[in-house]
């Protein structure tokens, strides 16, 4: 297990009940929020953590991109984009990690 993973688990059995709230508030978010599709909504999710230059949550959302239909080059795109709003440094840090967490499926 990693330290995400310990670290949210540690988190889930000291909060149970703020943890299950948030889980529910980011279910609805997503399955009511509005009409985007599931491949639509992770990679807006993989821009905006590449923007904010969440790490922990961009490799999160990679993973769930990945698990919800996106392609490599979708990911990479959603990525991509981020360059001219979020700058270059951003983008760079994004793509990282990007070819860390698909390295075996990149070429």
């Amino acid at each position: 297990m990693g330290k995400k993973e310990d670290n949210f688990g540690f988190f889930i059995k000291r909060h149970k009940e703020i943890a299950s709230a948030y889980e529910d508030f980011g279910k609805l978010i997503h399955l009511q929020g509005g009409p985007l599709d599931e491949k639509t909504r992770w990679l807006i999710k993989v821009s905006v953590s590449t923007t904010g230059r969440h790490e922990l949550a961009l490799r999160t959302h990679l993973q769930k991109a990945e698990r919800a239909g996106c392609s490599m080059e979708e990911i990479e795109h959603a990525i991509l984009l981020t360059a001219s709003t979020a700058g270059f440094p951003a983008m760079m840090t994004g793509l990282m990690i990007f070819r860390e967490v698909f390295e075996d499926n990149l070429q």
